[in-house]
């Protein structure tokens, strides 16, 4: 949309915060995320699930997109409001996640690594651990899942942050090919936006958590990257030689770019950065990709 038509619509979903929220709270629980699109200009207001004013004829999802994008583009979005279930559904959920979802090996092991005063790494968590996260004085879980409505992990997960007072903000992040320019750029920018501290997580807390924590270390944490990169590693269960190292493909491709030439991680990523090159460039050994996708069966 046009600028201003955009910052009209902005102001006007501030005034519809303050009237839901009462006229004494500010709104400042609206949250931009500015994602590349030639420039940073385009803003998408991001608010928590607890913000439920927003019209949800907007956008599928019950947000609006102040731009149109490839629907292809994973992007992160506020999680909707968890539906109502019965006992019976819930027990379903509940089912799914420990059984289809492999939920009972996390009940043993759930990959929990605190790697900064302000944010935490797991695997899915439970409901329990979401619990235990709030005592922990977690305020955002971060879902680099995506949105996955059919999931019993996820319902659970929608329904226990909505209880706890968490923030929910999925973001779908893909382990095995090159993040698209708009969804990096997205979660670098996402960084300035979360209300800490906050737990990210993908499914087993390997691959996904690895990348986003080694970008949130580098980029918010101002740790150098080759130091950062350390979160992508066996310790976390994360193997390199199998496809999940195309991760590690794209940090070691910034690093021997800026080799001779320094330019910043978000500039190059916006002027130099190209996830079909890279792409092609990895090949995956065999072997690391049957461990990974036949027997631990990563997503």
């Amino acid at each position: 949309r046009p600028p201003q038509r955009a910052e009209r619509l902005h102001r006007g979903l501030g005034a519809q915060a303050r009237i839901a929220k009462g006229a004494d709270a500010p709104a400042r629980r609206l949250r931009e995320i500015y994602i590349m699109q030639g420039k940073r200009v385009h803003p998408i207001p991001l608010c928590p699930a607890s913000c439920a004013f927003i019209p949800r004829e907007k956008h599928a999802t019950g947000w609006p997109r102040l731009f149109p994008l490839d629907d292809h583009v994973d992007l992160p979005e506020p999680a909707p409001p968890p539906p109502s279930m019965t006992a019976r559904e819930r027990r379903r959920s509940f089912l799914d996640m420990w059984l289809v979802d492999h939920g009972f090996i996390r009940d043993i092991y759930c990959n929990i690594h605190q790697i900064s005063p302000k944010a935490w790494r797991s695997a899915q968590p439970a409901p329990h651990h979401l619990a235990w996260a709030k005592r922990q004085g977690i305020r955002t879980i971060l879902n680099l899942r995506g949105r996955r409505d059919d999931c019993g992990s996820y319902i659970l997960e929608r329904e226990a942050c909505a209880r706890l007072g968490l923030t929910l903000v999925d973001m779908p992040v893909r382990s095995r090919k090159p993040l698209e320019k708009p969804t990096l750029l997205a979660a670098i920018d996402l960084f300035e936006t979360l209300e800490y501290p906050i737990l990210m997580h993908c499914k087993s807390g390997a691959d996904r958590a690895g990348l986003i924590s080694t970008l949130y270390m580098h980029i918010h944490e101002g740790v150098p990257l080759r130091q950062a990169m350390r979160h992508l590693s066996l310790r976390y269960g994360h193997v390199r030689q199998a496809k999940t190292g195309v991760i590690d493909m794209l940090y070691e491709s910034y690093l021997t770019d800026t080799e001779t030439r320094p330019i910043g991680f978000r500039d190059w990523v916006e002027q130099v950065y190209d996830p079909v090159a890279l792409e092609a460039r990895f090949h995956e050994n065999w072997l690391a990709g049957i461990v990974i996708n036949k027997i631990l069966r990563r997503e």
